[in-house]
């Protein structure tokens, strides 16, 4: 995937094919300890190859679990989308800003 080196780190909408590497990696992440979580991202990366070359999907599962690694550095417990934060707000947005809709 190559980006124009301009919008590199802006703000964009997720493709579909984003949206559901981000979802995949978020079911397959629940439960795990960061270890685990630290291990799958390696795996995800090896698989990818150069990012500069992935196609979106593969980019975001990538990037997701980074996130997922990072979040659960100092968390001390299991990954659950529920606690995420980020993954809480993103499906408020996803679903107009209606809190517990």
């Amino acid at each position: 995937m190559t980006q124009d080196p301009a919008t590199v780190g802006e703000p964009h909408e997720p493709t579909p094919a984003e949206h559901e590497a981000r979802d995949r990696v978020r079911r397959r992440a629940t439960g795990m300890t960061h270890h685990q979580a630290a291990g799958a991202l390696d795996e995800a990366r090896h698989a990818a190859g150069d990012l500069a070359d992935a196609d979106a999907g593969t980019a975001a599962e990538v990037a997701e679990w980074q996130r997922i690694t990072d979040l659960l550095f100092d968390h001390g417990g299991p990954y659950s989308v529920e606690a995420d934060a980020y993954v809480q707000g993103e499906l408020t947005a996803r679903r107009g800003g209606q809190v517990g809709a």
